[in-house]
């Protein structure tokens, strides 16, 4: 059963798991390890195949966890192990980045196979952490309890980057040799950081009991016996599935601007301090804009406000398509920081209304499922848009920015699936599966 009042240790130590494993998604993913892996695992490589050896690492990452999140959600669903399953995962995240400080230059493969057992830790972790909203906060507040997290993993990510980025861009006040030894560290202080942080999710969130007494091969069992039946009953979850589609839509898009920003700045000239720069104003500006959006769910309603995000976006992916400028840059971070966690947070609170609470692992194990595949439809989609418009006649340059304009439309597709969505039917529809089981 969801929870009907608020427990403030509960939610505390539930949000303060996005402070704690954000540092990774900052630090490591985005930050640190691409050029980590790139200038020290991948050393005397051409930068194609090293490339081409970071997109198959996170390619294969990603659809590992994609292909096995339903699965693992089911099974811990069925076992009342949601919390076992996050400090599995945990465990397994922290060892592996934490071991990132003992690779030596040229160990690519090495240094690979811990980022994806690293990334996979990190990412398995989110289906169990977020299956465990409803249960911390009751229906009225989830939009603002969600966007805490995030807000609290803009946050916390931003105050360790920000203490990594010093350590890259002055070694020598922390006593190090250099900016090689400085990522290691960084490495490191994310391991601890994340470990460290975790900890109250663990002693504050109280996950309900099955009352099954199952024993692991049984749960086993049952979980996957419970996928097939969501399979099987996916025909009657239609607003479940609308909405799941259009948030691989739109998030895709979101996904994609992400990727386009940094991608676009350094064809204006930017160099990796101005890219760090532009991160850290996307992360601290992310801190009070989600807990904003969090609010603005609460009072407009959670439907009016992710529309709201679709339409900055939408605005910034059509100003990004004539965007020359490095102050325009910045600009652009600054708006994608109001927006980026909002969305985000709203959608998985909106997501959690319209699921049943008792198989919210599972369910959240199809949400994490589309996150993961979100980032195929708008490279695709801008690839061939730009070898379309040169094929009209275009010059590079000029199909570039078509090709990038193109990612509206993943926006308003988005958008429009969205707006079929019915929330109060959603939410009977996961009373009528809550109560068959």
């Amino acid at each position: 059963m969801k929870t009907e009042t608020i427990d403030k240790k509960a939610v505390f130590g539930w949000a303060m798991y996005d402070w704690a494993n954000s540092a990774y998604a900052t630090t490591v993913m985005a930050g640190f390890f691409p050029v980590f892996f790139k200038q020290f695992c991948c050393f005397g490589t051409d930068p194609v195949t090293s490339t081409a050896r970071l997109g198959f690492a996170n390619s294969f990452g990603g659809i590992l966890i994609a292909l096995s999140a339903p699965i693992i959600g089911a099974i811990a669903d069925r076992g009342g192990a949601k919390k076992k399953f996050l400090a599995f995962f945990l465990f397994m995240g922290v060892v592996m980045t934490c071991a990132l400080y003992l690779v030596a230059q040229g160990e690519w493969i090495f240094g690979i196979i811990l980022y994806i057992m690293a990334t996979i830790g990190f990412s398995g972790g989110n289906i169990f952490y977020d299956s465990l909203l409803p249960f911390v906060a009751p229906e009225k507040k989830l939009d603002v309890v969600s966007a805490l997290g995030f807000s609290l993993g803009y946050l916390g990510g931003g105050i360790l980057f920000a203490l990594n980025i010093m350590m890259i861009l002055k070694p020598e006040i922390f006593g190090l040799a250099g900016p090689v030894e400085a990522m290691k560290w960084s490495f490191l202080t994310v391991g601890i950081w994340w470990s460290l942080f975790s900890i109250p999710v663990f002693l504050f969130v109280r996950e309900p009991a099955r009352g099954t007494g199952a024993t692991v091969e049984t749960a086993v069992r049952e979980g996957f016996d419970q996928l097939r039946s969501t399979f099987q009953e996916i025909r009657h979850l239609k607003m479940i599935g609308l909405f799941l589609i259009a948030y691989w839509l739109y998030i895709d898009g979101v996904d994609t601007i992400i990727r386009m920003a940094v991608d676009y700045g350094m064809s204006i000239g930017f160099d990796y301090r101005d890219l760090l720069k532009a991160l850290l104003i996307t992360q601290f500006i992310g801190f009070p804009a989600a807990l904003g959006f969090g609010y603005l769910g609460e009072k407009a309603g959670t439907r009016r406000a992710i529309f709201f995000a679709i339409a900055v976006y939408l605005f910034i992916t059509i100003w990004g398509a004539y965007m020359d400028e490095k102050r325009e840059f910045y600009i652009l971070a600054v708006m994608v920081g109001l927006v980026q966690g909002g969305i985000q947070a709203l959608s998985r609170s909106f997501y959690t209304r319209i699921i049943p609470a008792n198989r919210s692992a599972e369910y959240f194990g199809f949400y994490n499922m589309i996150g993961k595949f979100s980032i195929v439809l708008g490279p695709l989609l801008m690839g061939s848009v730009a070898v379309l418009a040169r094929s009209l006649g275009y010059d590079d340059h000029l199909a570039s920015r078509i090709s990038i304009a193109s990612v509206a439309l993943l926006f308003i597709a988005g958008g429009i699936l969205f707006f079929f969505v019915d929330e109060e039917r959603g939410k009977r529809e996961a009373r009528y599966l809550s109560q068959r089981i």
